[in-house]
């Protein structure tokens, strides 16, 4: 990258799963994807539902059914789709990818403030339902600060990875783990 001396080693980008520890969560993994310069800015939150263990059509397996997901677009572009699988409409069974979605936008015709004018307008009305609380700040940086220092006194240099891309190999890695792969928004 211009103006980076090669030898850096200053974190850009981050891959990483998570598991919270209580019985509602139990054995589900949360991925996380997150980094400078890359293919797209967007802040995206995927819902991967559980693939069903049988088809309820006769000769189509489950493998075949592209798993139902709930996107909620944070920003840019913010809103809400659904993608699911169904059948086409008569007698021949033939399943198709549906998706039903919302974009503020077009829903109310008038765009959505950004994330900064939004926070700047609460702080200018005392309104802290969107800001961090103190406790969950210091609770953040008790769970990272491990995390920091393990990196910062590795002998291994993080991954690098283009501009422009989603990423180094390794974060498809730990998906490809898993049987999963990284949700690109807009099939980039």
């Amino acid at each position: 990258e211009e103006g980076v001396p090669p030898t850096s080693t200053t974190e850009t980008f981050v891959a990483a799963k998570f598991f919270v520890d209580n019985w509602r969560w139990q054995d589900v993994p949360f991925y996380l994807r997150s980094g400078k310069r890359m293919a797209r800015r967007v802040s995206d939150v995927v819902i991967r539902f559980k693939a069903v263990p049988h088809s309820l059509f006769r000769g189509v397996t489950p493998e075949s059914l592209s798993p139902n997901t709930l996107t909620l677009r944070i920003q840019p572009n913010e809103g809400i789709q659904l993608a699911f699988e169904a059948k086409y409409p008569g007698p021949k069974l033939c399943m198709s990818s549906a998706s039903m979605d919302f974009h503020y936008q077009e829903a109310f015709g008038i765009k959505p403030p950004g994330a900064y004018e939004h926070l700047l307008l609460e702080s200018m009305l005392g309104d802290q339902t969107l800001f961090a609380r103190q406790d969950w700040v210091e609770l953040s940086w008790g769970l990272l600060t491990p995390l920091l220092k393990t990196w910062e006194s590795s002998k291994e240099p993080p991954a690098p990875y283009d501009a422009g891309s989603w990423g180094p190999p390794a974060a498809d890695a730990l998906l490809a783990r898993d049987g999963r792969q990284w949700h690109n928004p807009d099939g980039a």
